[in-house]
């Protein structure tokens, strides 16, 4: 199932305060980047983050599992509403990747 076009833009709005926010398609689903570095997927309308230790400070719940089949683990984001838990879990998984 792919991801809804509706549900992207609502990410992408709701991670704004973290900074440049872009997505990628990739077969129905997306990238997602901030600034340019790729910190998380949007998969049949799921929000994932890439695993750092900082984000996982950041997490009101940690939840692992993989976007789709044969990938690795991120971190499942469960509530897409608060944006400034998202823009702080952005943050903090982006001092890791741009360190």
């Amino acid at each position: 199932m792919a991801s809804n076009p509706d549900f992207v833009q609502f990410i992408i709005d709701q991670c704004s305060g973290a900074g440049e926010i872009a997505v990628k398609k990739m077969m129905g689903d997306y990238c997602i980047y901030c600034d340019g570095v790729l910190f998380g997927l949007i998969c049949d309308n799921n929000f994932y983050v890439k695993v750092t230790e900082p984000g996982r400070a950041v997490l009101k719940e940690v939840i692992l599992r993989p976007p789709y089949e044969g990938a690795k683990d991120y971190f499942y984001i469960s509530d897409v509403d608060d944006r400034d838990y998202l823009t702080a879990l952005i943050k903090a998984t982006m001092s890791v990747l741009c360190g």
